[in-house]
């Protein structure tokens, strides 16, 4: 719910943090652009992990009994992190371009990005040789990387 409403994030609505009506509107626009694409990262594992991840009928999302390396997550082995920091911690600071956003979305940032990195440990737990060897060929959240190094797995068409 937080990612969701951040676009309308209470510092603003409270009147805690003024509302800048000199926004710099490409800036303002690429925000936007950012928290949707954020946003559709963070719905992936809601899509995949039912359909790919051996969740049982009417058990939730999370409980995943096959290792997921479809889709984006032939990319990155962490979308719903990278989405969670490209819409909370990038696009906000561009869509209400106040310096407080930045100060607060730098150490939020990293603190899921840790996270992401806990996850890891505990996903070789859990799935063993099988994610260390994805952890080899994926990107934790490079979404660069991850697509050339997709773009060179993937045979020639």
């Amino acid at each position: 719910m937080m990612v969701l409403c951040f676009p309308l994030n209470p510092l603003v609505l409270l009147n805690v943090i003024e509302s800048n009506p000199d926004l710099i509107k490409p800036f303002f626009y690429l925000g936007w652009i950012i928290w949707v694409f954020g946003m559709v990262l963070v719905m992936a594992p809601v899509i995949f992990f039912p359909r790919r991840g051996g969740v049982a009928k009417g058990k939730a999302f999370v409980h995943t009994t096959r290792l997921v390396d479809t889709g984006i997550y032939a990319v990155v082995r962490h979308p719903q992190y990278l989405g969670g920091i490209l819409a909370i911690f990038f696009a906000t600071p561009l869509l209400y371009q106040h310096w407080l956003f930045v100060v607060l979305g730098t150490p939020g940032a990293i603190l899921v990005y840790l996270g992401a990195r806990q996850e890891d440990k505990r996903l070789i737990e859990k799935f063993g040789d099988d994610y260390k060897d994805y952890m080899q060929s994926v990107p934790r959240m490079d979404i660069l990387t991850g697509t050339i190094r997709l773009a060179r797995r993937s045979p020639a068409k």
